[in-house]
């Protein structure tokens, strides 16, 4: 398998399974509100979970992959971190060993004060902003650019503490539909000063990528394979 040369890792993203937010069609999306317990994964959603583990096991069998060089790294939100939980247990590895890792930078996206705990119909409102503007905040909440921000970040860490694994980053529509973005946007960049990824995400934080970020939505429970 041919790999991204600018990276020391394989990447997969993973959107949480069906929560019981999605449930009850709310918005949850501050820290405090998310890790909540009762915020955590639907029945649905466990299931999800459990078929996108074994999908991700019958992928890193096709690719000669040994579960040693698996990482699964999640954010902190209740409905994120059950995910996680439950595709670990699809692989026997120990969620509480060195091969999972919380990261606080792969939380969800927060729309705001004017939009946590209030109807998901409210959303189109957030990426029709986003669409006009990536660097405009939602009033008290994260822009599409803000994301970046900590993506790149946490990108840097797992490029520096890993290498050579295939890593399952566990997150949520937004962030993942904007991790996608980069990544896929940073793999065109042919500059030759641009030779690490860093360089190359800033060369690709302009608005014409940024806004584009719902082209790559997931499903819940939905795997993908981003850079190979």
């Amino acid at each position: 398998m041919a790999t991204t040369p600018f990276l020391r890792n394989k990447y997969w993203v993973l959107r949480h399974g069906k929560s019981i937010p999605n449930e009850k069609g709310l918005i949850v999306s501050s820290l405090e509100n998310g890790t909540r317990r009762e915020y955590q994964l639907a029945s649905e959603g466990v299931d999800q979970a459990l078929l996108a583990g074994e999908l991700f096991l019958k992928e890193l069998n096709e690719n000669n992959i040994p579960l040693e060089n698996v990482r699964i790294c999640y954010s902190p939100f209740s409905r994120t971190t059950h995910t996680a939980e439950v595709v670990a247990s699809v692989l026997n590895l120990p969620f509480e060993g060195p091969q999972c890792k919380v990261m606080e930078d792969l939380r969800e996206r927060f729309f705001g004060p004017s939009f946590e705990l209030l109807s998901h119909d409210k959303y189109p409102e957030i990426w029709a902003l986003d669409e006009k503007d990536p660097f405009m905040r939602p009033e008290g909440g994260e822009s599409v650019n803000d994301v970046v921000s900590r993506l790149a970040t946490a990108m840097a860490a797992m490029e520096l503490e890993f290498q050579g694994c295939a890593i399952l980053v566990v997150s949520h529509g937004d962030p993942l539909q904007i991790l996608q973005t980069l990544l896929n946007a940073v793999k065109q960049v042919t500059e030759p000063n641009c030779d690490n990824l860093a360089s190359r995400i800033e060369t690709v934080r302009v608005h014409n990528i940024l806004s584009q970020h719902r082209k790559n939505a997931l499903l819940t429970g939905e795997l993908r394979s981003v850079v190979q």
